[in-house]
């Protein structure tokens, strides 16, 4: 083909390219979301046969570690893991963390599997109010732009904020007895971490598709994004003994969809629609937390609270 003769070369409309840009993140983040679901509950069957305490016990991973439920469940954090590269890799950072709302319902749902319980229909309805909030939230917003690197300037005042909010969190949570105070003070603690895990893994993904494994391995937000992620796992382990599902699960939840999107618009410069388009943001929001809240009050998720947990909530005044 000389001179560079495209004639014979089929170019996709512009449009059919920019659908794929936004469903290939999409497709990942949900199926990332899946499998955290999955490993957020083998993680807290896990989680509850192992001995309590009232501080963090260094002990802890490796008595989960000769738990075969655990390890399963490590297996779909790893899924989870590569999903999510694979969604930070082809979208924006406001597109994909969104969609990890989606974790409480799978996480109920997926429970409801295992447990052999059927999910009532208050807890379809609540799914189908966090679904089309979602829905209705990104639909308004519209996340746009695509940035790949980030200097140093910026990341330096994002990771001290972060890394402040989350020290304090974890003081707050040490100076209340296990419950669900505790539990959404650690879960709120993990969600941030998740959220500075998935800012700094989209530049490390972006590092090793331009400059290959050597690149990736050399640049500091590789290191970055694993050890923060290590953080959240130890993070998250506790905030699943500190208290029931319900009190953890939505602070990680809609806590993580925050944080990641204030860091996808102060970071990488992403765009969401401003003017008349806050309202109907605000009202996806707003169902968001309704159906949440719906979700965090149904019989099942009694289920998942261990039986001590329930016994010191019936004695609670």
């Amino acid at each position: 083909m000389a001179g560079g003769d495209t004639a014979g070369v089929t170019r996709p409309p512009i449009g059919e390219v920019d659908t794929l840009h936004t469903v290939l993140p999409v497709v990942f983040a949900v199926c990332a979301a899946f499998s955290n679901a999955v490993a957020t509950v083998l993680q807290r069957k896990a989680a509850l046969t192992v001995p309590r305490s009232q501080g963090f016990r260094a002990g802890l991973m490796l008595d989960l570690l000769r738990r075969p439920v655990w390890l399963a469940g490590i297996l779909a954090v790893i899924g989870a893991a590569v999903c999510q590269a694979l969604a930070l890799a082809t979208g924006p950072l406001t597109i994909v963390q969104p969609l990890f709302v989606l974790e409480l319902p799978l996480t109920l749902i997926v429970a409801s599997l295992l447990m052999h319980r059927r999910l009532p229909g208050s807890g379809w309805l609540a799914v189908t109010v966090v679904v089309a909030g979602l829905a209705v939230a990104l639909a308004a917003a519209s996340p746009a732009g695509n940035r790949t690197h980030v200097e140093l300037d910026r990341w330096i005042p994002a990771l001290a904020v972060c890394a402040g909010a989350v020290a304090g969190l974890i003081v707050a949570a040490l100076r209340r007895p296990e419950g669900r105070a505790r539990a959404a003070c650690l879960g709120a603690a993990t969600a941030i971490s998740y959220a500075v895990t998935a800012a700094l893994m989209k530049t490390a993904t972006h590092v090793l598709d331009e400059q290959g494994l050597v690149g990736f391995f050399t640049a500091w937000q590789t290191y970055g994004f694993a050890l923060t992620g290590v953080c959240a796992l130890f993070l998250l382990e506790n905030a699943m003994q500190a208290g029931p599902l319900v009190a953890s699960q939505p602070a990680l939840t809609l806590g993580d969809a925050t944080v990641s999107l204030a860091l996808g618009i102060t970071l990488y410069e992403e765009k969401i629609r401003s003017g008349w388009w806050v309202l109907p943001e605000l009202f996806g929001v707003a169902l968001i937390a309704a159906g949440v809240i719906a979700l965090a009050r149904i019989p099942l998720t009694q289920s998942l609270v261990a039986p001590d947990e329930e016994r010191q909530t019936a004695a609670a005044p």
